[in-house]
């Protein structure tokens, strides 16, 4: 006689944030269908923005609140609520906002339907903050193939351009191969542990399957896996074509909100699931940072696409990013999660720019669509400055907070020479970061200037007034841009979030 089914309890306060966003892409999708402009353009994407905001209002109040969800008998959860978790959830939520803004006017929801675009994107930024809360290898994976088969459909959204297509096509093809990569890791930790819960897993490294082979066999695939996602060097080379062919809010999306979404697994599974066998992959991963921070940063030299500056980029930011995962200590997530809070606001400034500048000049995404906008577009001129000198770790900015923290914790761990690179690729870096300035203030705008009905300048070839970057783009990267200054100035509110996530996981 079979046994009665055992339903998992489900903490329904505790799931509320993703109820949010996966209601919420529902509500959007529906909407979409809707006859009427107005309908489509303007009230699907405020119902967007409106998921996300509810997404983070709830995660407020689930603050400092730390519970199991979806508990089986003799399991410990699918997933966890804790402030680890939550942090994500606020970094995925507000690059969601900004995002949905940038793509508020776009030519990329206009083609796909603005409701299948803008569902999508909530869909996958359930897929982040599960992927991020999982604490079962059978819920990493849902939590990966959810973020990212919405994401290879967005990136090919506009469907009339060939490089979009292109770089849909190019992200399913090597994002197919990460998760499948992965799948065989998942599948060779449950093999050596006999267990899927990060907890039992843990237990039985400590057991004495430590050194085992299909154990470290399992360990390597699975770091494979998350690094694809991360754009870990030499797992990184879709990121460069992909972003570029990409539509820039998604590349937004993607390059902000992905990242911390694999970041979060990282830390989860190897700080509680692989603790104890930290001495067998934490050499792999130190290294790992050291080749992404001088690849990334060696890449971006000669570079004159923005997007693909930007993606390489992301890839030596990946590499400052592992070595607060590399230490395994409460300092090192501190640092890892701060980093990731600021790289949100960076990220966004910059695209936002690129966004407005699309739309401006006939130039797209290349160098030559700043020239000489430090005189001529002041608003959009100081985010990208900031955003790129924050990027490099200059003083007074937050990313030289969020550098400094890394290495702090680096150091603190006996990686010091790892915050070394992490000093000696900032250094690198400034080559092409200070080259996108040079462009903004000491270049001249390229073409003749000509004026628009308003009296505001244009770049000759440009489209018309009405063409030019929204009141939304235009906001998104003078917020930004603020939120640089202030949290270099003053990082302690968005250091004490990072500590309480820091905690969330029980390391010293």
């Amino acid at each position: 006689m079979l046994g009665a089914v055992v339903k998992p309890s489900i903490d329904w306060a505790g799931v509320s944030p993703l109820i949010a966003l996966l209601g919420g892409s529902i509500v959007v999708l529906l909407a979409g269908l809707l006859r009427g402009r107005f309908i489509r353009e303007q009230l699907v994407p405020f119902l967007t923005v409106a998921a996300f905001g509810a997404a983070i209002g709830l995660g407020v109040w689930q603050w400092d609140d730390a519970k199991d969800l979806f508990v089986a008998k003799g399991s410990q959860g699918a997933l966890r609520s804790d402030d680890l978790t939550l942090m994500i959830l606020f970094i995925v939520s507000v690059t969601g906002i900004g995002a949905t803004l940038l793509a508020w006017r776009a030519l990329a929801p206009r083609e796909a339907a603005h409701g299948e675009f803008f569902a999508l994107m909530l869909v996958s930024a359930a897929g982040m903050v599960v992927l991020a809360a999982a604490q079962n290898l059978v819920s990493v994976f849902l939590g990966l193939e959810l973020l990212s088969i919405p994401l290879y459909v967005l990136c090919a959204t506009e469907m009339r351009r060939e490089r979009s297509l292109e770089s849909g096509l190019k992200y399913l093809i090597i994002g197919s191969v990460g998760s499948a990569t992965m799948l065989y890791g998942l599948a060779f930790l449950y093999g050596a542990t006999g267990d899927t819960d990060f907890r039992g897993i843990a237990s039985a490294i400590n057991g004495g399957v430590q050194h085992d082979s299909l154990l470290l066999t399992g360990i390597a695939l699975t770091l494979v896996g998350l690094a694809f996602k991360a754009s870990v060097a030499p797992f990184h080379q879709w990121t460069p074509d992909v972003y570029e062919g990409a539509p820039t809010p998604v590349t937004a999306w993607m390059a902000v909100a992905t990242k911390a979404a694999a970041f979060g697994a990282a830390l989860r599974i190897f700080d509680v699931a692989l603790i104890d066998a930290a001495s067998d992959w934490q050499p792999a991963i130190a290294a790992l940072a050291a080749i992404t921070i001088v690849v990334g940063n060696i890449g971006a030299l000669s570079q004159s696409s923005l997007k693909r500056i930007l993606a390489w980029s992301s890839v030596a930011q990946a590499g400052y990013l592992l070595a607060g995962v590399v230490v395994a200590s409460r300092l090192g997530i501190k640092a890892t999660v701060f980093y990731l809070a600021i790289y949100l606001f960076m990220n966004l400034a910059a695209f936002a720019v690129i966004v407005a500048r699309e739309r401006e000049t006939p130039y797209g995404d290349d160098i030559r669509a700043i020239a000489g906008i430090g005189v001529s577009r002041p608003l959009l001129a100081w985010p990208l400055t900031l955003a790129m000198l924050s990027l490099a770790g200059m003083p007074a900015t937050a990313g030289f907070i969020g550098k400094f923290t890394l290495i702090d914790a680096a150091a603190d761990g006996g990686y010091t020479w790892l915050g070394i690179i992490i000093v000696i690729g900032s250094m690198i870096s400034l080559a092409y970061y200070l080259k996108i300035v040079a462009a903004i203030w000491m270049r001249p705008a390229t073409g003749t200037e000509l004026v628009n009905p308003d009296g505001s300048p244009r770049l000759a070839g440009a489209d018309p007034v009405t063409d030019r970057a929204d009141w939304e783009v235009t906001l998104v990267a003078v917020l930004a841009g603020a939120a640089i200054v202030v949290f270099g100035v003053i990082p302690s509110p968005l250091l004490n979030l990072a500590d309480s996530a820091g905690k969330a996981l029980g390391l010293l």
